[in-house]
């Protein structure tokens, strides 16, 4: 499960996720996107973790001085280097969110979006920590998993995703309210209010949660 989106949902494959969305869900990507930019300025130095293919990094441009950006794959660097050519205020790198190889103190934002702390699929508590100690002090680290409101909206887009074979066939026994599993070994779980709560306090941090378009948990922590 660790490479599955090196694998199996990078570059074009991961771009078409998004282009099959319905409306509901593109509202939901909008919405966490703007909910972002609404916490930057125009100085900032911003970090994407898990930035696939571009998606959100030349959004995050009209609002930051500089961006970095992220991922594991490959594949889906190349299709985010070339797309973003011609923007010099972008640099994009391959590793790993839990082990970044950043200087403490180098991001005034750090943007972990869409249910990334699921999807990396590392310990939670060194994804979060990791990020942290890379965002100045009063810098802020944004970490978003699904509002449980959103549910059967995106239900209803991982089966458009299985139909279209960019994920195995949805296990309808063991998928549950949080929680998608497919047969291939997709896993995609959530993170409640609660839990986020409960791994930031156990690394002696405390955090804003914060339901957006509900479809998105924003937790917020201010390094």
């Amino acid at each position: 499960m660790k490479n599955y989106y090196d694998n199996n949902l990078s570059a074009e494959r991961l771009r078409l996720v998004y282009e099959l969305a319905p409306p509901r869900v593109k509202q939901y990507l909008e919405a966490e996107i703007s909910f972002v930019l609404d916490r930057l300025s125009f100085s900032d130095i911003v970090l994407e973790l898990g930035c696939g293919y571009g998606r959100v990094l030349e959004r995050l441009t009209t609002k930051a001085k500089l961006v970095c950006g992220i991922d594991t794959s490959e594949a889906s660097l190349r299709v985010a280097v070339e797309s973003m050519k011609s923007t010099a205020s972008v640099h994009l790198a391959q590793m790993n969110a839990a082990a970044l190889g950043f200087r403490d103190s180098s991001f005034d934002c750090v943007a972990i979006i869409q249910n990334g702390i699921s999807a990396f699929h590392v310990d939670p508590k060194t994804l979060i920590s990791e990020s942290l100690r890379v965002t100045k002090r009063g810098g802020l680290a944004l970490f978003s998993s699904y509002s449980m409101k959103f549910w059967k909206d995106r239900l209803e887009w991982f089966r458009i995703q299985s139909e279209h074979g960019l994920v195995g066939e949805i296990d309808w026994d063991a998928t549950r309210e949080g929680e998608i599993v497919c047969k291939d070994g997709f896993r995609g779980t959530t993170y409640t209010a609660d839990r986020f709560a409960s791994i930031v306090s156990e690394l002696g941090r405390r955090c804003t949660i914060t339901e957006v378009d509900e479809s998105s948990l924003f937790c917020e922590i201010t390094a």
